[in-house]
């Protein structure tokens, strides 16, 4: 995977999925949740000091979902619908 390291740098894309989520409510536990559990171990000992995912599994996962070499943005909808998804899944695995 050439390339894929960019993936994970900040573009002009990551304003419209964090507006994606904070009009959602609903979304906030779910995404907080999910960036703990993609947070790359040791976050807080590296800069930026911020619980981003690991650069090449944000591109693998980006490759996989667009195609090409995993640098595409994400889809703001994709986000939420992703965040829907893990939400729904936490409350059957709850009720089972």
């Amino acid at each position: 995977m050439v390339g894929v390291s960019t993936a994970a740098s900040p573009n002009a894309g990551t304003g419209a999925l964090v507006a994606a989520v904070v009009v959602r409510p609903r979304l906030w536990p779910t995404a907080l949740r999910q960036v703990g559990r993609l947070a790359r171990p040791g976050w807080w000992r590296r800069a930026p000091f911020l619980p981003l995912p690991d650069p090449d599994y944000l591109g693998f996962r980006l490759e996989t979902q667009y195609g090409g070499d995993g640098a595409a943005a994400a889809d703001p909808l994709d986000l939420v619908r992703y965040l829907s998804w893990c939400r729904d899944q936490e409350r059957l695995r709850r009720s089972a």
